[in-house]
């Protein structure tokens, strides 16, 4: 068989490792990735893509506080109580379900950004199609055979997989925890990279052994295979060499069977050991909760809160895993799955499938909040009743690449195959310098809500004296000055009414003596 034409026999363009019993896929170039991998070189940032298969039911993991009486009626049989919902700084309106203690602490300290009702029109309720969807980068009704950012490889690298790894990118430009492959990285005509067979363990990477063979010639000679094969696989004595830099230190992993805690344990492990790689991919299964979703006597417990629990979990300790490691401020993830599930429960329990869900993204660098309003709950929802789209999904990944990546629109756009928002989730925005001068970072808050339609409301810090906050468009121009005055040493709070304010992109500026401050704000209809 030709290389060429081994190349396109396998699903995706994989290296296979096993690390701690799970698959590793390490992806080579793209030119997505290529791009990302140069921008990683210059400021080390990582993503963390954690896939929550099945369709994760939003209204079970977010609760919407205030529409907890149409809840009751339409999903009594799985509903949590409202006095064991868990609930977040700063409203009073939403909660996260009991088991997620972990995330609720990371919320309450500024890690995460929740942004609501994400899915896209006419939505598909197939599992592989979503899916296909969600990897593809694509609309309900388009079919594409490339992934997202698998689809200009062979525009712009036509000899790969010639020249990878190198000495400008030595490492995986992506890596895959887990069994299966993301067709995210699926191209045209060949697959994304160079197939490494597989090793059995994570610590034969780290001590340079293989599988133990018979004590017998052939066994020797399976021996010697296996070492030779095993020196020869493009990636992994950098891998091997990351591995050996660092181990894992938070006290929150878990010590019971944790599935995603036990795939982020690498990651954390592989990033703080110094792997350029800028993109992870680790998968949670079992979010398909037609049946037996809760128990049935205490619903805060049950199938979907094990789920919610091993999430809280992992992601909290592997956030203080990167803290303690010192890679915490380069570091962020987020959820994604197929499609959310039904508002009203099933006879069986649970609950079917349905349009949007919630996504959440971790990280310091998150703008911390909720991004959007609680989903419209009938009084007395139907059984095919679904919640309304707020957020198309790829206004999410514009602002991985355009804000987190800072990748250039033109080049974002090319990849989302159009031009999307971008949503407010990360403090650095892509178009301008979000900076503060002399001052802390938390003199000028992040307004909330954010995007707004009517009204939004900015805290700010004053050390005395004349305080002064300016919007203007992008363009640089003065659209107002929302204050100017004399203020008190501490902490205030202004809002901006819309008031014939165009939808839009906005930036509004503190000047408190020697503290200067910058956020972007955005108004849409």
């Amino acid at each position: 068989m030709k290389r060429r034409d081994f190349l396109k026999v396998g699903q995706a363009a994989t290296l296979a490792y096993m690390i701690n019993g799970n698959p590793i896929h390490a992806y080579a170039s793209n030119p997505l990735l290529e791009l990302l991998a140069k921008q990683t070189a210059a400021n080390g940032r990582v993503m963390v893509m954690i896939q929550l298969s099945g369709g994760n039911d939003g209204l079970n993991t977010v609760i919407p506080i205030d529409k907890y009486s149409a809840l009751s009626n339409a999903r009594g049989n799985i509903l949590i109580p409202q006095s064991k919902v868990l609930s977040l700084a700063n409203t009073t309106a939403t909660g996260l379900h009991p088991a997620m203690a972990g995330v609720r602490d990371m919320y309450n300290n500024g890690l995460v950004n929740i942004v609501q009702g994400v899915g896209y029109p006419d939505p598909n309720f197939s599992h592989f199609r979503a899916t296909d969807i969600w990897m593809s980068g694509s609309d309900s009704n388009q079919y594409i055979n490339t992934g997202w950012i698998g689809r200009f490889l062979d525009e712009q690298y036509p000899n790969f997989p010639n020249g990878y790894p190198n000495p400008t990118m030595p490492d995986p430009l992506a890596i895959q925890i887990g069994s299966g492959v993301s067709s995210m990285l699926q191209g045209t005509n060949v697959n994304m990279g160079h197939a490494i067979s597989s090793i059995d363990s994570f610590y034969n990477i780290v001590n340079g052994v293989v599988d133990p063979a018979p004590n017998t010639p052939a066994g020797h000679e399976l021996t010697f295979i296996r070492y030779i094969k095993q020196q020869t696989e493009t990636y992994t004595k950098a891998i091997q060499a990351a591995a050996q830099k660092a181990t894992n230190q938070s006290s929150l992993w878990p010590t019971t069977a944790n599935r995603l805690a036990d795939q982020l344990k690498i990651v954390a492990r592989l990033i703080a050991g110094g792997l350029k790689t800028p993109i992870y991919v680790v998968n949670l299964g079992g979010f398909d909760t037609h049946s037996q979703q809760t128990d049935n006597v205490d619903t805060t417990l049950g199938n979907h809160a094990n789920l919610l629990g091993d999430i809280s979990e992992a992601v909290n300790a592997f956030f203080d895993d990167c803290a303690i490691l010192k890679t915490d401020d380069r570091v962020a993830a987020m959820t994604f799955s197929e499609f959310g599930r039904r508002i009203k429960a099933n006879a069986s329990g649970g609950t079917d499938h349905g349009t949007t869900a919630p996504v959440m993204v971790f990280g310091k660098e998150v703008n911390p909040g909720l991004i959007g309003s609680n989903p419209s709950i009938p009084a007395n929802a139907a059984v095919g009743d679904n919640l309304a789209l707020q957020h198309d999904y790829r206004t999410v990944y514009a602002a991985v690449l355009a804000d987190w990546f800072q990748l250039d629109v033109a080049t974002m756009d090319k990849i989302l195959m159009k031009n999307y928002f971008i949503q407010p989730i990360f403090k650095k925005t892509n178009n301008v310098d979000e900076t503060t001068t002399y001052g802390s970072d938390d003199m000028l808050g992040q307004n909330f809500p954010n995007p707004f339609s009517r009204s939004t409301t900015i805290t700010f810090g004053s050390e005395g004296g004349m305080t002064t906050i300016q919007l203007f468009d992008v363009s640089g121009r003065l659209v107002k000055t929302v204050l100017d005055q004399p203020m008190e040493k501490g902490k205030h709070s202004v809002t901006i009414n819309r008031n014939g304010l165009p939808a839009g992109t906005y930036f509004y500026k503190l000047t408190n003596g020697k503290n200067k401050s910058t956020k972007r704000l955005i108004a849409v209809d």
